[in-house]
């Protein structure tokens, strides 16, 4: 299996309507710095062989000042060495919100499944997941997010919820279109206003 490069996935995921944080491939600090303005923002460390980044300690948050994203780029540098070759990717600061994660992966059984649950940290501590088979139709994706014990507080108890169906089907046309074992948009931040994709791993 091979990762995708970030700013590749980010593409792809956009071809299907699926919206991510602005983000951008820094050289240094002052790249960093110019690119966050006043917004702030989170350092990443991109590396084919750090197939997960906050395991090995590749993300920096909540970035506002120069002075912090100096030190978060140079300690990055550092860590990332040994995952050489590498590049820092720096991302707008998302907005607060409930995080899902939306997903997939192909099952040698089954074809392409996906999956949407609680999301961020609380993944595999609550388990609160639903998975359907591909394609899927828009009551499939209802019936997705009904199963969710979480479903009211990921759906803003039922006004986010159609948008999230239509994440879903975009997110189950996106793997069956496309020759990729696994899909992992986490977290997905879901708003009042809206949704962002916050991380994206897509391996082929």
């Amino acid at each position: 299996m091979e990762l995708m490069e970030y700013s590749a996935a980010a593409r792809l995921i956009s071809s299907y309507g699926i919206r991510s944080v602005e983000s951008r491939y820094v050289k240094n600090a002052d790249d960093a710095i110019n690119f966050a303005g006043k917004q702030g923002i989170v350092l990443k460390a991109i590396s084919k062989k750090a197939l997960h980044k906050s395991k090995a300690g590749l993300i920096k948050l909540g970035l506002r000042t120069p002075d912090d994203i100096s030190a978060a780029f140079a300690d990055l540098s550092k860590r990332a060495k040994k995952f050489a070759p590498y590049k820092i990717l720096a991302q707008k600061m998302a907005e607060s919100g409930v995080e899902i994660i939306v997903g997939g992966r192909e099952d040698p059984q089954f074809g392409k499944l996906v999956l949407v649950g609680l999301g961020g940290i609380y993944v595999e501590a609550f388990r609160d997941f639903a998975l359907r088979v591909c394609p899927i139709s828009r009551f499939d994706a209802k019936q997705m997010i009904q199963q969710l014990k979480s479903r009211d507080v990921v759906t803003f108890h039922g006004k986010k919820e159609k948008m999230i169906e239509d994440l879903l089907m975009n997110a189950s046309k996106l793997l069956s279109e496309n020759k990729m074992s696994e899909l992992d948009l986490n977290p997905v931040i879901v708003r009042n206003d809206g949704y962002d994709v916050v991380d994206i791993r897509i391996l082929r």
